[in-house]
């Protein structure tokens, strides 16, 4: 089952020299990369998947706030059941607790939804062929890596491979992930350089409001912003004692 949304901004009647699909959850990591593909001169098209995760509400406002500061052209929301059906993920199953964070250990955690990017690549391409984008823009990163195994760059580069054989001739769609080699900490750095608005984007696993400071999406956006000295925008249930006077 799906549900298209479209949100067509006047401007996108104007043609430009280039276009990207940008996929927007209404996190930290997506705005900057959304932000940085309007700094590489790309007109934004925002596409926002609603797959069943526990903050849908709130990443839905935030990636279209995110969208319309940037001036996109489109926000296309797709709502999809499949993901949550499949289950076998904490940020989709009522019956299975977001845990703690843990940011020393290897393990996959139970926020990891399975082969969902590749999903999300596929719909953002399929999208991005329709409209003659010339690249997808996904804000993964090297500390996804051992959690997250589709936020490798082995697997970036394996899907650009399917793009390829998998469009038609004339279609040339690069996938870029500009934070792949990148820490969370980099991500803030640039984005704080890109004058992101922070305070409109959402990272908690667990609730709408406020953000609880303690799985592993807070404890890490919370890490990077204390890297750079810089205060979390947003509200949290638990801050860590030395951020709490920044």
């Amino acid at each position: 089952m799906s549900d298209t949304n479209h949100t067509t901004n006047s401007e996108a009647d104007e043609p430009t020299a280039k276009r990207a699909i940008v996929l927007l959850s209404g996190g930290m990591d997506s705005a900057t990369a959304a932000y940085e593909a309007h700094d590489r001169g790309y007109e934004i098209y925002a596409l926002h998947t609603s797959y069943g995760q526990r903050t849908e509400d709130r990443e839905l406002e935030c990636a279209r706030q995110i969208a319309d500061e940037l001036g996109a052209a489109d926000f296309l929301r797709i709502e999809t059941g499949h993901l949550e059906a499949i289950g076998a993920s904490s940020l989709t199953d009522d019956e299975m607790a977001v845990a703690d964070a843990d940011t020393e250990s290897d393990e996959i955690p139970t926020s990891y939804v399975p082969f969902r990017n590749a999903n999300l690549l596929a719909m953002a391409v399929s999208y991005a062929e329709a409209t003659d984008c010339e690249a997808v823009f996904i804000g993964a990163h090297s500390e996804d890596f051992s959690g997250y195994p589709d936020c490798r760059p082995a697997f970036f580069e394996a899907f650009k491979r399917v793009v390829d054989v998998g469009t038609k001739p004339e279609t040339e769609i690069s996938i870029e992930a500009p934070f792949v080699d990148g820490s969370k900490t980099d991500i803030a750095e640039r984005g704080v350089e890109l004058e992101v608005p922070y305070e409109h984007t959402w990272s908690c696993y667990r609730g709408n409001e406020p953000a609880c400071g303690t799985c592993d999406a807070c404890a890490f956006r919370l890490q990077a912003f204390q890297n750079i000295d810089v205060r979390d925008p947003i509200e949290y249930a638990e801050r860590p004692a030395d951020d709490s006077n920044r």
